[in-house]
């Protein structure tokens, strides 16, 4: 998992090279960057993590040179998809304030979510299989749920009101 992170950091670093002037990413305190980065428009750092990501993935599995730009084309469009069915449910509910029928119809419009969310996986791991070996693709999905996991331990607890509610990323 440290490795992992270590590659992300780098990786980003690279990625902020790239936006800007000549940074020295490895040379810099965590401090310094953290201040480059927040000079960045919103924009800016969007299109930076999403580089960032793009590469720590192509580099954590090892995809060919030549497979590189289908991949990470085909990864994007995999990711926005998987977006824009989650769009679709509202998680910002308060299932204490939800009558019966409202819960029921709420708890089946997540078992619904999860459904779509699930064959569009399979679909995209269709798809990627014709670029990549499918114990790639396996890693791919690994990976992608260490990183989630790795994200949800750095959000702040304090300001969470609703604990018991539904998962954001099923």
């Amino acid at each position: 998992m440290k490795k992992i992170l270590l590659a992300f950091l780098i990786i980003y670093g690279f990625g902020l090279n790239a936006q800007r002037t000549d940074y020295d990413w490895k040379k810099m305190d965590p401090k310094q960057r953290k201040e480059v980065i927040n000079s960045l428009s919103p924009e800016e750092r969007k299109e930076l993590l999403k580089k960032f990501r793009n590469e720590m993935i192509i580099e954590n599995l090892n995809i060919a040179p030549s497979d590189k730009a289908e991949f990470t084309q085909l990864y994007n469009e995999y990711l926005e998809s998987q977006r824009q069915i989650k769009k679709q449910f509202n998680f910002d509910i308060d299932p204490e304030t939800l009558s019966d029928d409202e819960a029921k119809q709420k708890l089946q419009q997540s078992f619904e979510l999860g459904k779509r969310l699930l064959e569009d996986r399979k679909k995209y791991a269709d798809k990627m299989q014709q670029v990549i070996p499918c114990q790639k693709v396996l890693k791919l999905f690994n990976s992608e749920k260490m990183m989630r996991d790795k994200m949800n331990e750095r959000k702040p607890h304090g300001n969470d009101n609703n604990t018991s509610g539904p998962k954001q990323n099923p």
